[in-house]
């Protein structure tokens, strides 16, 4: 595991996450707040909003992007449904491993089960071995299925510490295609973080299919020497072609300048989403 972020949480703290013990969104929980807080494994990215919105947690920690894999969109889709307050960003170096039964070698593997993600980031190792790919929901969920069934040709990819929760073994560790493989999670709560000097603000908005919506908002930003740090399409669901926008920018909501530019925003668009403020994580690219 990475080494620590330096936060003082009470091991009574409860955090939510989506997946199975030894999944990576708990590992950077751990990496965050600490090994001793209690973890609460949902089903689905919705189960993990609605236990923080009924305070059956105190936090909850959500994928929002891979360095490879790009965008985790259904989490964004929830932030449309929800209103809960980021409280942090976390970047996690993502390593992963080829995880089977002890007698098993990777020769005799015939398939692997994963996340789809995880197939994605792993696919030219996949391709060398010639494995039969099946996705999966989660990563560790995944190395659970293939010892519950008794699935003796059949790997898993998930974290190292996953092999060691449900003992089973590492046939090779490091077989991303990318060694720059991260991660980014969002920590989120039900209060908003005061800013801090470092922050980063996220919205979703719409625009009038008319040329130069995008232009306009765009120069908003640029008027005001604003750096954007992230900007996607998402298609709407249920409605073919048409797109919202995540933009994310640096800046807390509640500073002047800042207020003044989510005015002029909502102005020129057709709805806007304030997820709201953070303050950056730090990135080490080693």
């Amino acid at each position: 595991m990475p080494k620590r972020v330096k936060n003082s949480f009470s091991p009574q703290v409860r955090v939510a996450f989506q997946g199975e013990p030894g999944a990576y969104s708990e590992e950077a929980i751990f990496f965050y707040f600490n090994p001793s807080v209690k973890t609460l494994a949902c089903k689905t990215f919705l189960d993990v909003f609605e236990a923080l919105k009924k305070d059956e947690v105190d936090f909850a920690v959500v994928p929002l992007e891979n360095s490879v894999e790009g965008t985790v969109g259904s989490v964004y889709d929830l932030f449309l449904k929800y209103t809960l307050s980021p409280y942090a960003e976390i970047f996690l170096r993502i390593r992963h491993c080829l995880i089977s039964f002890p007698q098993q070698t990777l020769r005799s593997i015939k398939g692997v089960y994963s996340h789809y993600q995880a197939l994605g980031q792993c696919q030219r190792f996949l391709e060398k071995k010639k494995y039969k790919v099946i996705p999966f929901y989660d990563t560790a969920a995944s190395v659970r299925l293939i010892k519950e069934k008794k699935m003796t040709n059949w790997a898993a990819i998930a974290s190292k510490r996953a092999a060691q929760i449900y003992g089973m073994k590492v046939l090779r560790e490091g077989i991303e295609d990318n060694f720059q493989n991260f991660t980014r999670f969002l920590v989120l709560s039900k209060k908003e973080r005061e800013p801090t000097g470092r922050d980063k603000t996220s919205v979703i908005f719409g625009l009038r299919h008319v040329p130069g919506a995008l232009f306009r908002v765009l120069k908003i930003f640029a008027r005001r020497r604003i750096n954007l740090t992230k900007l996607e399409s998402r298609p709407i669901l249920g409605s073919p072609w048409e797109y919202n926008f995540i933009l994310e920018f640096e800046g807390h909501r509640k500073e002047k300048k800042m207020k003044i530019v989510l005015k002029e925003l909502a102005e020129n668009t057709t709805f806007l989403k304030i997820i709201g403020s953070f303050p950056a994580g730090s990135f080490d690219k080693k």
